[in-house]
């Protein structure tokens, strides 16, 4: 085949007419670039067809040249929806309770701040935060998961939180002597007092379940019920003493360290807790970091180290000793664990002090920090125990509805 300096050209004409065989189908050593080729495509339509040239110059669905290359043509409808979705943020942990009414309850041992939500007139659960947290972080969520929210509807709810443990507190002074837990149950009596609450039921967290407990030991007559998650009866052993001491050290001196972040982390979501849930546990880790008062939190760490046990025992009447025995909680009790919890012995030990006939231990699967890895699961669960205890009347599965709750109650 002929062949030009640089490729291929046609062939000379065999049949004696002067044309070349290929003309312009053999494609020239260089080839042209792909704007050439569609405008070389373009001017013949024009040739060939000027009506149908101007509609197609005038298309939306030319191929789109960029950079010297093609793509398809996109259809402008495809990507309405993905325009629309715009990056949002979530709130931070506090905002969610911004609403409640916040007040300042004075006590023999310093002011406590308590948040209110909800109706003033209906029953009271009262709450109380574990180590490291404040009625914002602690139960913020839970308590607007949408099953909580149309219970709620029907109950009013005082978060107490510890002293100096709030949002943005100042640093308490260095003559203050902080409360020990049986103090911090005794506030209770002055928050019940300032808001003529004869009775209410009791929800927990670690440290607060701790208080709670107590509290309802020395005043059966105020408390109804009690919800306690992974709440321990027994004074710290050594380890947990030794570790915490350090903590208590370490934040006094040098601040919220990363030792004590460590710890903490360990405290709420036991082993490995970024194989659960990764943004929860950088959202926790940002907390302890940022929104913890390093010297006050040393202070409540130092008090729940040194608490005494509990004294209580299951003494069926009748049996020997019975009379000067000590005694369990009165009134009904749902003792809750995550099966990840590094608190779950702890719970077991307090389950065999209560009563049988009025207590019940439940273990949720696949969390150590129940409120927030599991809200639906202790949702049901205290729903159906405020429902046992008369507090909501019975009504059958299918009939659940949030918004329809007023008339179970």
């Amino acid at each position: 085949m002929p062949q030009s300096e640089g490729g291929y050209v046609s062939l000379p004409a065999v049949n004696g007419n002067g044309g070349a065989i290929y003309q312009s189908t053999t494609e020239p050593t260089a080839p042209p670039s792909v704007f050439a080729s569609v405008k070389r495509a373009i001017g013949q339509a024009i040739k060939s067809s000027p009506t149908d040239s101007e509609e197609l110059l005038r298309s939306d669905r030319l191929p789109v040249i960029v950079g010297g290359s093609s793509t398809m043509p996109v259809d402008p409808m495809d990507d309405i929806e993905l325009r629309s979705v715009q990056l949002q943020f979530p709130n931070a942990r506090g905002s969610i309770l911004e609403a409640c009414e916040q007040r300042r309850v004075p006590t023999d041992k310093g002011d406590v701040h308590v948040a209110i939500q909800g109706d003033t007139a209906k029953p009271a659960i009262i709450t109380y935060h574990d180590l490291g947290l404040n009625y914002a972080t602690s139960f913020a969520g839970f308590f607007n998961f949408p099953v909580m929210r149309g219970l709620l509807e029907n109950f009013c709810v005082y978060h107490v939180t510890a002293p100096g443990q709030e949002e943005g507190a100042p640093t308490l002074p260095e003559d203050y002597v902080y409360p020990t837990m049986d103090d911090l149950a005794a506030q209770l009596l002055f928050v019940l007092s300032h808001f003529g609450l004869k009775s209410v039921i009791g929800f927990g967290v670690g440290a607060g379940a701790n208080i709670l407990a107590r509290f309802a030991h020395a005043h059966p007559d105020k408390v109804g019920a009690l919800c306690l998650i992974n709440c321990v009866s027994t004074q710290s052993g050594w380890i947990e003493w030794g570790y915490q001491s350090f903590n208590a050290r370490f934040l006094r001196t040098k601040g919220m360290t990363q030792g004590v972040i460590d710890y903490l982390m360990w405290h709420h979501f036991g082993r490995n807790p970024e194989e659960r849930n990764h943004d929860l546990v950088q959202m926790y880790k940002q907390h302890f970091e940022r929104g913890v008062n390093p010297t006050n939190l040393a202070m409540l760490i130092n008090a729940y180290i040194h608490r005494n046990d509990l004294h209580l025992a299951r003494t069926p009447p009748g049996t020997p000793g019975s009379e000067t025995a000590a005694t369990t909680l009165k009134m009904p009790v749902i003792n809750i664990t995550g099966s990840l919890s590094p608190h779950v012995d702890d719970t077991v030990t307090f389950n065999g002090r209560l009563d049988p006939t009025n207590s019940s231990w439940m273990k949720i699967s696949d969390c150590a920090l129940v409120l927030e890895e599991q809200p639906a699961k202790l949702a049901e669960a205290f729903r159906l125990f405020l429902q046992g205890e008369g507090y909501v009347k019975y009504f059958r599965p299918g009939d659940w509805d949030g918004t329809q709750l007023s008339s179970f109650i």
